[in-house]
């Protein structure tokens, strides 16, 4: 088994405690950090009628409900949103909270879509898993249409220059892996995320692979003392 194959499985097998681990993790907070995402990608599309979005490595379909719900109140009419994601596990939960939406079993880096497709195309804890994460950059440039959108939400690896940085590398690191262990019977999948967190990505190193792909960074911010980093970049 190849290792974006066992990442999949690691998914499938905590697909069912996902949800609440997350919240118990984040202690809530990820649900603000995916609203801010959605509210600002939609002002810098700044259109009322939003044909496709795509989630890519989709999940339990949290990023789903909050572009849905956003889209909503800020009077955008959404024609179409799709959940992709290797995890059939993951899907399996998302399609009981999203029963209307199309999910497709599919790797970040060959999406079964038509080029020039999309409007917006997000990713939300999910581009540390990809593998082949350049592949990935690539097929979003190629599914997207000219103008579009790609909305990254990330745990990114940070220099620690004060006591906060240390408290969170402690947190990430020592409290996550027991905590995450705990509700969801499998300390080695939440012991990978720091870890997969650690060997991850710089804000200055992502921002480069996105313009490598033709993706061009226009808004890039740390929440929450720089656990979470959203991106936002254009097609150009």
């Amino acid at each position: 088994m190849g290792k974006q194959e066992k990442i999949v499985s690691m998914f499938d097998d905590i697909a069912k405690t996902y949800d609440i681990t997350n919240r118990v993790l984040s202690m809530g907070i990820d649900k603000t950090w995916r609203h801010k995402a959605c509210n600002l990608a939609y002002s810098f599309y700044d259109k009322d009628n939003i044909s496709k979005i795509i989630d890519v490595a989709c999940g339990t379909g949290d990023m789903i409900v909050e572009w849905k719900k956003t889209a909503s109140k800020n009077g955008i009419s959404l024609n179409d949103i799709v959940g992709i994601d290797p995890s059939v596990g993951m899907m399996d939960v998302a399609k009981e909270k999203l029963p209307e939406v199309l999910f497709i079993e599919s790797g970040a880096a060959s999406m079964p879509l038509d080029a020039e497709s999309a409007d917006i195309i997000s990713i939300s804890y999910g581009i540390r898993n990809v593998v082949e994460r350049q592949e990935a950059f690539r097929e979003f440039a190629r599914v997207l249409k000219k103008d579009g959108l790609v909305v990254i939400l990330e745990f990114t690896k940070n220099e620690k220059r004060n006591p906060l940085d240390y408290l969170t590398d402690f947190y990430m690191n020592k409290i996550l892996p027991i905590l995450g262990g705990l509700i969801s019977k499998n300390k080695e999948a939440y012991t990978y995320l720091p870890n997969s967190i650690d060997e991850f990505l710089t804000q200055d190193n992502l921002s480069r692979e996105l313009k490598e792909a033709g993706l061009e960074p226009i808004y890039v911010k740390g929440f929450s003392m720089n656990i979470s980093t959203l991106f936002i970049a254009r097609k150009v």
